[in-house]
């Protein structure tokens, strides 16, 4: 069976977002994988929920505080003897055009988005060194690093530039036997898809071409993919699940 070759078992995984969406696909997945799994969000009562679902625990954790974030990977590790895998996920998409995009917009997304992958893979990274060994997944889109969408140009900037310090990441990193990958989600069937409405949800069914929306679960099995120790001769790479979108050369050919 590939559950018993992506085995986890013994592996402690945080996944920050993890309290509902993309996130709660990637800690059932985990959990799945026999993995120990930990949520990190903001969200408390949904957080403590999918927590209790997968078994784990749950910690009250804001991307954009560096010093809780330090805090609370510092008593994860404390308490489980390692932290093994982190799945950066937290990220917001508020849809706004550029002209009347604010500062205080455009740095929002980006303290969240983008700052807040460095903060939590800054954490993780200290104590993965100190055990030679660790996986990091950021959980980055389609949106930015490969295609663009009106009104969400300080979304697709902190995606693409996700898949920047990944890159630069990986390298640091490698030799202490971590690896740094991403994944790029298309349209997933989230409580944010949702909220956009039925009639985006069809039109994006219509240009996809397996014609279906993707699950967050489909995310979290790439995610137990590369948080393997059979991916280990994988770093500075990602993963788009997107159910083909970004392949046609026009869309009408589907």
């Amino acid at each position: 069976m590939l559950i018993e070759m992506f085995d986890l078992a013994g592996e402690v995984a945080l996944v920050t977002g993890g309290a509902k969406g993309i996130g709660k696909g990637i800690a059932k997945a985990l959990k799945q994988a026999r993995a120990k799994v930990l949520i990190g969000d903001i969200d408390k009562k949904k957080g403590k929920q999918v927590a209790e679902e997968v078994g784990g625990e749950f910690y009250y954790l804001d991307v954009t505080d560096k010093d809780k974030i330090e805090y609370i990977v510092q008593s994860i590790r404390e308490k489980y003897g390692k932290i093994s895998i982190l799945c950066s996920n937290v990220g917001i998409f508020p849809q706004v055009s550029i002209e009347n995009m604010t500062e205080k917009d455009w740095d929002k997304v980006q303290n969240i988005n983008l700052k807040g992958t460095f903060f939590v893979a800054q954490a993780a990274l200290k104590y993965m060194k100190k055990q030679s060994y660790g996986r990091v997944i950021i959980t980055s889109s389609i949106t930015g690093p490969i295609t663009g969408f009106s009104g969400w140009a300080h979304y697709g900037a902190s995606k693409a530039g996700q898949l920047g310090f990944m890159r630069s990441a990986a390298l640091e990193y490698a030799k202490y036997g971590i690896t740094v990958n991403a994944i790029q989600p298309g349209n997933i069937l989230t409580e944010g898809l949702i909220e956009a409405g039925e009639n985006y949800m069809n039109q994006m069914k219509e240009i996809i071409p397996v014609h279906t929306l993707g699950k967050p679960e489909d995310i979290g099995y790439a995610a137990v993919f590369l948080a393997s120790r059979e991916a280990g001769f994988i770093t500075g790479q990602t993963i788009v699940v997107d159910g083909g979108q970004v392949l046609p050369e026009t869309p009408n050919i589907i």
